[in-house]
């Protein structure tokens, strides 16, 4: 009879490389582990394939996603404009569902009934974990090795340690840390502490900002929604990102500093570095503001509070995300056009705007010679609109309740 089979997310550090004889240990199954490269750098996939097959793994599936996180799930939160507590870029959120895809993908294709991840039971990524396997594969059972089987840090540094595992387990970093190519984010460690301001080695994506370079200006061009162009050359949605992480990163744009309201029902002192996301998620905004309808756009940041939330939650695969999807496309069709964009000491400021699908019209917005707005029509309008207003007020001075106005006084 075959043996049951789990699929475990696989990143190539201690904890998961433990967790393969574990598992096999604690419940009987074969383990696949599964490695998705989403532009967060460090050691290269076939070096994470061959130290998961030297610590037991029975396959090791490996996917260099970094394109389809670019233009699959980066795009989508740039598209809706998504900041979670209007500051976090959704870095580790929106990463989450791609690495999911590939677990599902992974557990079809080798015959698991089970997939396994290393989240701990107070964070968030367990439910954007489980709820996106549960999405994708309703019939998969889910299963956390640090949750649901004891295995604690102290005990991963022994287990690897009296199994000689090719694994490094002397190594101490205070912060724990996610990171792919929309940006990092840091926590733990001396963090915890409310108090205390973060020390420059918590920084990897971007240089201080009180001692920056010369100014960098740059033009970003938009079709639809994303980025297609950078200084006039032609650039995917990975080159686009990359390619600001390291303009505005040189500049310290980026850094967040925010105490979070977790899922789970806790709050998190969080650090970010974002520099390619906020350089893109502040050109795009600015464009929108150039091309969108007033009441359009005044909707889609009830939309993209609400994408934000659902996202961070772990519902990227649920029904209502994929209705505000279509709503979100839809508001892209004419963001198109330029931005122009000076990138120094920690801002990126936009200086220049142009598009074909402008709604900004020259002639009317002018107070100089070619002005075509009829200011006779202004009178009328005020009153209009003043009138329910108007109303109200009257009939609170008829009750007694109207807003008292204090008598002016003489000097």
């Amino acid at each position: 009879m075959a043996k049951e089979r789990v699929v475990l997310a696989y990143s190539g550090g201690l904890d998961t490389s433990v967790a393969i004889g574990w598992i096999g240990e604690r419940t009987g199954a074969e383990v696949i582990t599964v490695a998705v490269d989403v532009g967060q750098g460090g050691e290269d996939l076939e070096t994470i394939r061959q130290r998961a097959l030297d610590c037991g793994a029975v396959e090791a599936y490996i996917a260099d996603a970094r394109d389809e996180f670019a233009s699959e799930y980066c795009m989508p939160a740039l598209k809706a404009g998504a900041l979670y507590m209007d500051a976090y870029p959704l870095i580790s959120a929106i990463s989450r569902p791609v690495i999911v895809k590939h677990l599902v993908a992974a557990a079809r294709q080798f015959g698991a009934s089970t997939v396994a991840h290393g989240c701990t039971g107070k964070g968030n990524d367990q439910v954007r974990f489980e709820n996106g396997i549960t999405q994708l594969g309703p019939d998969l059972a889910c299963l956390s090795p640090v949750r649901d089987l004891a295995l604690t840090r102290e005990f991963a540094i022994d287990y690897a340690n009296k199994h000689n595992l090719p694994i490094e387990t002397t190594h101490h970093n205070p912060f724990s840390i996610d990171q792919n190519v929309w940006g990092r984010a840091i926590e733990t460690g001396y963090l915890e502490d409310l108090w205390n301001a973060p020390t420059k080695d918590v920084y990897t994506y971007t240089d201080d900002p009180t001692y920056p370079p010369l100014p960098d200006e740059v033009i970003i061009t938009f079709e639809g929604g994303i980025p297609v162009k950078i200084d006039g050359e032609a650039v995917t949605p990975l080159q686009a990102i990359e390619q600001l992480n390291k303009r505005a990163g040189k500049q310290g744009i980026g850094r967040i500093d925010v105490v979070e309201d977790r899922y789970v029902g806790i709050k998190s002192r969080e650090i970010y570095e974002a520099p390619g996301a906020m350089a893109l998620l502040t050109a795009h905004k600015e464009l929108e503001n150039v091309t969108m309808d007033r009441e359009q756009a005044r909707f889609k940041r009830t939309v993209a509070d609400r994408w934000a939330d659902i996202v961070y939650e772990g519902q990227w695969f649920s029904p209502l995300k994929r209705s505000l999807d279509a709503y979100i496309e839809d508001t892209q069709r004419y963001v198109s056009g330029d931005i122009r964009m000076v990138m120094h000491g920690g801002r990126a400021t936009v200086t220049g705007r142009r598009s074909e699908a402008s709604l900004y019209d020259f002639n009317l917005a002018t107070y100089d010679a070619g002005d075509s707005f009829d200011q006779s029509h202004a009178k009328g309008f005020i009153e209009l609109t003043g009138l329910p207003a108007k109303l109200a007020a009257a009939r609170d001075v008829t009750f007694g309740r109207g807003v008292a106005i204090p008598p002016a006084r003489l000097n």
